[in-house]
């Protein structure tokens, strides 16, 4: 598609800073329903005969912030992509000060420079939505409750259980509370998933890989938007932060690792993942058995356990079939 207008925006949490680029205008508009139309309004006046189609807005994922931005642009059909804050800052490279009117030029002048490859963003099916944002406040309250189990245990050990009876018991109190608003999110995800064929197809088919379980095959949904947002495994493994990069240059030849660049929160998931297929997995036991056995770093095994994880549960939703353990079927 051929854009003729490039449209940079810097949202939050009240305002948003446009910048069109073609004509090197920028404006203020309230982040609400009618500030994206007096945006609009402002746009078609400038730019004249341009359609809708024509237009490309650009901006960054801001949670609660963008959310009805990225609703309103779909509504209306207008091409938008959402650009990942860490791609955007490398792109910049140095830069002194900062500001709403200049992030949101260079916003404009990023999707400009990248029109050729730009991807444009598709909305989640609205159960997805749902499960994306529940699963996004059970991980919250599930550290929530860690810090206070953590508290607790702390308190106890210095001071014992019996001392400060208040405190201890409105401790657990908490912790009791948001065991049970933990488990009514799990059953309402679970509900969703059942609602939507596709998802729930996927969702059983990831749990029949031994090592994964039930909350890793959500995130896993989530975060690929139903298998739809990653061309492949390897992909999705740099994503995660566990695909190996080599670190050479000239003569030097450093060790191969890990980016540190990852979403964390599915990094570490895998890594439990790992940790179980090799206790329950009888061919990832025994591949992780056989390596360290050699002398190979345990570290790096567990790191290619990880990425034979994704790679099946990539595997089993192409091929829409269940994993099958064949050494189960061995002699």
């Amino acid at each position: 598609m051929k854009f003729q207008a490039f449209i940079g925006i810097d949202v939050s949490k009240s305002t948003i800073d446009v910048y069109l680029r073609n004509a090197g205008n920028h404006k203020v508009f309230s982040n609400d329903l009618e500030g994206f139309k007096a945006m609009v309004e402002w746009l078609m006046e400038i730019l004249g005969q341009v359609t809708h189609d024509e237009l490309l807005f650009g901006f960054e994922h801001t949670g609660l912030y963008s959310e009805l931005l990225m609703t309103f642009l779909n509504s209306h059909k207008f091409p938008f992509t959402v650009i990942p804050g860490l791609e955007l800052k490398k792109s910049l490279g140095i830069r002194r000060g900062k500001s709403d009117k200049a992030d949101s030029k260079d916003i404009a002048e990023y999707i400009h420079e990248k029109r050729e490859k730009i991807k444009l963003f598709e909305m989640p099916s609205k159960n997805l939505e749902l499960i994306r944002k529940l699963a996004s406040y059970r991980e919250r309250l599930v550290k929530e409750r860690a810090a206070y189990k953590t508290r607790l245990g702390e308190y106890q050990k210095i001071y014992g259980k019996e001392d400060f009876e208040v405190y201890v018991n409105s401790h657990k109190e908490l912790i009791d509370c948001m065991d049970k608003q933990i488990k009514k999110l799990e059953i309402e995800i679970q509900r969703l998933i059942r609602e939507d064929q596709a998802l729930s197809r996927q969702y059983r088919l990831i749990n029949s890989i031994k090592g994964v379980g039930p909350q890793t095959a959500v995130i896993m949904i989530v975060l690929t938007k139903g298998f739809t947002s990653f061309q492949d495994w390897r992909k999705f493994a740099s994503y995660a932060g566990i695909a190996p990069f080599p670190n050479q240059s000239g003569i030097f030849e450093g060790r191969t690792k890990t980016s540190k660049l990852a979403n964390k929160r599915i990094k570490s998931l895998l890594t439990m993942c790992a940790g179980v297929a090799i206790q329950y997995n009888t061919e990832m036991k025994l591949y992780y058995e056989k390596r360290v056995g050699e002398g190979k770093n345990k570290m790096s095994t567990m790191n290619i356990i990880r990425n034979k994880l994704v790679s099946r549960i990539f595997a089993v939703v192409e091929r829409d079939s269940p994993y099958v353990d064949v050494l189960k079927y061995a002699a």
